[in-house]
């Protein structure tokens, strides 16, 4: 189909500007121009035919002979150019004995009057469509750019996809095989709605997919339209809301007009907490807002529409804490998908999506890979493929291989390497038996995990060194044993630091903080205290659901009862203290040996920690689980 042609206002500023140059062009491009003493003396030689007298200017024509001895060279041969007629303009003066002199010279004379329409015309049109050129530039780029506009500002934004457009299905998708069951359903709707209609049942309206940012929420639903092969209309719940009032609900009314005009469809809106944060909730003290306005169509759309015809609303979010109660009910949001960090074994799947179009090295391991990150979305893990391949591709390899992987890890944990900031010998000397403190410890904890490597080289913006923990397992609950020898861990560096100095640094700020929450969450969450026995003494106020910042707790407990949790969370710190101590303190020259390989090498790894715990005496050294420490 042509493309529609749309006429603008600029054309005609266009056209009339050129035809007024060429009038001005022909005008003046055969015509030269007199002096009024040249023409004076022109009329007192004879050498005017005829004259042709405006307001202010007088044009004309001059005989072709003798006009050598009055005009200028110059003048003269410019009207020689001209060829035939020899025809000049000159600027009228004050001189009220011109027209005694034309009737004298007896030249042929006519008065012209001069209609100063066009003039006016184009002194009062040609501003008024500037400012409304700039009127609709300005409309125009409010609206939503070249295909907005005043006239498109209600119309919704949703970007429609069809099933070769989306490129995405289940086979795409790994690591969280609970939710797709779940979606099959609804493709099974959407494919099949008369099995569920022949026994009464009803399609669900919307399916909320809740999970934590990365995990693969948009993904799914893609996938979701891609395997029912049907259009995919989506667009973010923040392009709902516009400056002008009325213009959020127009959007809501428009969307649902398109999906009844595709059905069957999905129509799909991410970060659903934009639009449906529950209302009341506003920085200005709540009130009948724009983003209100929005939802309460919202509400009213997905009541009105007929589920029945096949469309499917499908919503993403983070945080459902800060939803309406209205979009969570039967009838709106049927059905909540929540969405998990992967497990290992999900883990593993994901990376074998993501490195199928990557030259991976044979000695590569993927479910070592997948062992050493823990707490990876499918996001995170798709950038750690990523940065191994940039990595090797830097170096100039033909395929990527397990360092690749493990400078790339280690890049995301810990930050970025800074070789280039220098630590004086005694700051390197604290940095070395802190880290190797860390290491000592979790090696020598029934229930801590295996260090798989140590490092002195700075990274990020703080960290001087780390230690890194290799989990065996993923871990969905902690017992006290093992939570206490977690503690020994964190602490384990700065009692390194007081047992080999004599004094301490700041470099154990971080690991304080961790070991002090731990050991007052052990006492107040847990009922890990004998004293306090089992009760929860804090709550967290409007705690957000997915690993988010929460606000500062709130004691609920009197005065007494503070203090004795503080001298709890006391105990347990300087209990954890004395272990470490007495760790330390026996296999001092372990870690003595262990900071002296740091010190020359920066990085110790597994094989040369193992080499030089045998050739240390022998002690038990079993693994659990904790996480990677940090100076």
């Amino acid at each position: 189909m042509d493309k529609k042609q749309i006429f603008s206002l600029w054309y005609v500023v266009l056209v009339v500007i050129v035809l007024v140059s060429l009038q001005e062009f022909i005008g003046v491009s055969h015509t030269q121009n007199l002096s009024y003493s040249e023409f004076k003396q022109a009329l007192a030689a004879g050498q005017i035919d005829d004259v042709v007298l405006k307001e202010g200017v007088a044009t004309g024509r001059l005989k072709a002979d003798g006009l050598e001895a009055i005009l200028p060279v110059a003048v003269v041969e410019s009207l020689k150019k001209q060829g035939g007629e020899h025809r000049f303009v000159t600027v009228l003066l004050n001189d009220p004995g011109l027209i005694a002199q034309l009737d004298a010279s007896k030249v042929r004379y006519a008065g012209v009057l001069e209609s100063k329409w066009l003039g006016l015309l184009i002194s009062w049109v040609a501003p008024t469509l500037i400012f409304v050129g700039i009127w609709f530039f300005v409309m125009k780029r409010m609206g939503g750019g070249m295909q907005g506009g005043m006239l498109e500002i209600g119309k919704s934004k949703a970007r429609v996809f069809m099933q070769q457009e989306t490129g995405v299905t289940f086979k795409d998708v790994a690591g969280i095989d609970e939710a797709k069951e779940e979606l099959m359903e609804v493709v099974e709707f959407l494919q099949h709605p008369e099995r569920y209609k022949r026994l009464g049942g009803k399609i669900p309206k919307g399916v909320l997919i809740v999970g934590a940012p990365g995990t693969g929420k948009t993904l799914l639903a893609k996938a979701v339209a891609g395997e029912a092969g049907v259009p995919f209309l989506s667009l973010s719940g923040s392009e709902f809301v516009e400056m002008f009032v009325g213009v959020g609900a127009a959007r809501v009314r428009d969307l649902f007009e398109q999906a009844a005009a595709k059905a069957p469809c999905i129509v799909f809106i991410d970060e659903l907490d934009a639009l449906g944060k529950a209302r009341g909730i506003s920085a200005l003290g709540g009130g009948n807002d724009e983003r209100e306005q929005t939802l309460n169509q919202l509400l009213v759309q997905m009541d009105g529409f007929d589920t029945n015809r096949g469309v499917i609303i499908m919503a993403a979010t983070n945080r459902p804490e800060i939803l309406d109660p209205a979009l969570l009910r039967a009838g709106r949001f049927d059905r909540h998908v929540t969405i998990d960090k992967p497990d290992l074994k999900g883990r593993r799947q994901i990376l074998d999506v993501h490195a199928k179009n990557v030259t991976l090295a044979p000695e590569v391991d993927l479910n070592s890979v997948a062992a050493r990150t823990p707490g990876f979305a499918g996001a995170d893990l798709a950038n750690l493929v990523n940065e191994a391949t940039l990595r090797a591709a830097k170096r100039g390899k033909n395929a990527v291989d397990m360092q690749d992987f493990e400078e790339a890890l280690d890049r995301i944990v810990a930050g970025l390497e800074k070789k280039n900031r220098v630590m004086n010998p005694m700051e390197r000397r604290f940095v070395a038996f802190h880290e190797a403190g860390h290491a000592l410890v979790a090696e020598f904890r029934e229930h801590a995990d295996k260090v798989s490597k140590i490092s002195i080289i700075p990274r990020g913006i703080a960290a001087l060194g780390y230690t890194q923990q290799l989990p065996t397992e993923d871990r969905y609950l902690l017992r006290k044993s093992e939570l206490l020898d977690r503690l020994d861990v964190l602490l384990a560096g700065r009692v390194a630091e007081q047992l080999v100095f004599d004094d301490v640094s700041t470099g154990a700020e971080n690991d304080l903080q961790r070991a002090t929450d731990m050991a007052r969450h052990m006492v107040t969450h847990y009922g890990m205290s004998e004293t306090l026995g089992l009760a929860t003494y804090d709550t967290q106020r409007t705690p957000l659901y997915l690993d988010g910042p929460a606000l500062p707790e709130q004691r609920n407990c009197s005065e007494r009862t503070a203090e004795v949790i503080d001298t709890e969370v006391r105990r347990l710190l300087d209990e954890s203290r004395a272990r470490v101590s007495a760790t330390l303190t026996a296999r001092r020259a372990t870690l003595d040996v262990l900071a002296g390989v740091l010190l020359e090498n920066e990085v110790v790894d597994r094989r040369m920690l193992d080499e030089l715990l045998r050739a240390a005496a022998p002690g038990p050294a079993t693994d659990a689980s904790a996480p990677t420490v940090a100076a």
